[in-house]
C-alpha cells in the first residue's frame, strides 16, 4: 500500500533518531530546564539571527494552539482566523474549549486579506453594542494554509500592519512551515516570519520529528509563568528533552530546510504527473500538499493501493482529494503511483 496521506505517517528522519539514541542515556533535568534543551533554543536564535526570541518546546500542533491563543487573550476575546483555518475546522473546538470564541472571516485561497480583517475590525469597532461581544484579541494564521498555499512577504506584511493598527497580536501556525519556505513560490525566509509576526511556531511532527513543535515568541511576550499554563493545560512533558533533542538534530547542517527541499521536489513530481493524467487542480499550492479533482470511480479504484484523503464532495460524481509528501516519500513511489494512474 501506497501511503500519500499525510507528512506525519512515518516516524521520524533518520538523523532525528540518531540524535535522541546518542543521547538516551544521558541524565538530564526534566521540564526544560536541561542543557540539550538551552543547545536547541541556540540554533533555533542563531537561524533566525536573533538572541531575543522567547521559545518552548511542546508536543504537539493542537496543544501549541490552544496555549498560544489561550495564553495571549483576555476572557472575553476571540481569536480571528480565516474560516478554513485550522483552529476553526479541525481541532474539535480546543480553542472553544479554552473558553475563546474563534472568529472566523471569508478567505482567499486559504489566506485571511488585510482588507477583511481592517473591514471587520471596523465594522466591530463601530459597533455601538460591541461591548456585549466577544472582543477580536489576536489573529491566527497558518503558513501554508489549509490549502497549501502561501502567503507572500507584501500580503504577510499588509496583514501585520493590520494587525499592529487594531492592536492584535499575530500569531502563526508553522506545522508546515519547513515545507512553505522551502518551496519556490516563496518569497521569504524564517527572518522575515520572525519580523512580521507576534509569536508562531515551527513545526516538527510533520517535518521529520517523531513529534513536537517550537513555540517562539518574537517581542519578549511570552506571557509570564508560562510554564505553569503549559502544566494548567496539561501540556507539560516531564522529558522536554524528546521534543529539544529533534530540533536540535532539525537544525544542525540545515537538515530542517532539507527534508521541506526533499518533500516539495516530489510534490512537484507528483502534481506534474496527475496533471499529465487529467485530473484538474482543486487548488493550486505550490507546497508538499496537493490537491486534485478526481471522480468518485476513479477514487475509489485507487483506494485499494493507495491512502490519500478525500477532501472535500464536489458533486453526485467528483471529489477533492488531497496527496501528501514528506521526507520519506520517494522517486520508487512516485513512479509506483503513476502506473495506478
Amino acid at each position: 500500500m501506497l501511503s500519500f496521506a499525510s507528512d506525519y505517517t512515518e516516524g521520524a528522519h533518520p538523523k532525528v533518531l540518531e540524535h535522541l539514541l546518542k543521547r538516551n542515556l544521558v541524565t538530564l533535568p526534566g521540564y526544560g530546564l536541561d542543557p540539550d534543551t538551552e543547545a536547541a533554543k541556540a540554533k533555533i536564535r542563531a537561524e533566525i539571527g536573533r538572541d531575543d526570541l522567547q521559545i518552548c518546546f511542546l508536543t504537539g500542533g493542537t496543544q501549541t494552539n490552544r496555549i498560544a491563543v489561550s495564553s495571549m487573550l483576555r476572557s472575553y476575546e476571540g481569536v480571528v482566523c480565516a474560516d478554513t483555518g485550522h483552529v476553526a475546522v479541525h481541532e474539535s473546538g480546543a480553542i472553544e474549549h479554552s473558553g475563546h470564541k474563534v472568529l472566523a472571516l471569508p478567505h482567499r485561497d486559504g489566506k485571511l486579506e488585510a482588507a477583511t480583517l481592517a473591514a471587520f475590525m471596523d465594522a466591530y469597532l463601530a459597533d455601538a453594542t460591541c461591548e456585549h461581544m466577544v472582543r477580536p484579541g489576536m489573529v491566527y494564521i497558518s503558513h501554508p494554509t489549509e490549502l497549501g498555499t502561501l502567503y507572500t512577504k507584501a500580503e504577510l506584511t499588509a496583514l501585520s500592519d493590520t494587525c499592529r493598527r487594531y492592536g492584535l497580536p499575530l500569531y502563526l501556525d508553522g506545522a508546515r512551515l519547513g515545507y512553505g519556505l522551502m518551496s519556490p513560490a516563496s518569497d521569504m525566509d524564517i527572518r522575515d516570519i520572525a519580523a512580521l509576526t507576534d509569536l508562531f511556531y515551527i513545526g516538527g511532527t510533520k517535518v521529520g520529528a517523531l513529534c513536537g513543535e517550537a513555540l517562539v515568541f518574537t517581542r519578549g511576550n511570552m506571557p509570564p509563568h508560562f510554564m505553569a499554563i503549559i502544566k494548567q493545560q496539561g501540556a507539560l512533558l516531564a522529558k522536554t528533552r524528546v521534543v529539544s533533542q529533534q530540533f536540535d538534530a532539525l537544525f544542525t547542517d540545515g537538515l530542517y530546510w532539507d527534508i521541506g527541499r526533499h518533500a516539495i521536489r516530489e510534490a512537484m513530481r507528483l502534481k506534474e504527473m496527475f496533471l499529465k493524467k487529467g485530473c484538474a487542480l482543486y487548488a493550486d499550492s505550490p507546497t508538499n500538499q496537493q490537491f486534485f479533482v478526481m471522480t468518485n470511480a476513479r477514487i475509489e479504484r485507487l483506494r485499494k493501493d493507495v491512502a490519500f484523503e478525500t477532501w472535500a464532495r464536489l458533486d453526485e460524481d467528483r471529489a477533492a482529494v488531497r496527496f501528501v509528501t514528506s521526507w520519506a516519500t520517494t522517486d520508487e513511489q512516485i513512479d509506483a503511483l503513476e502506473k495506478l494512474l
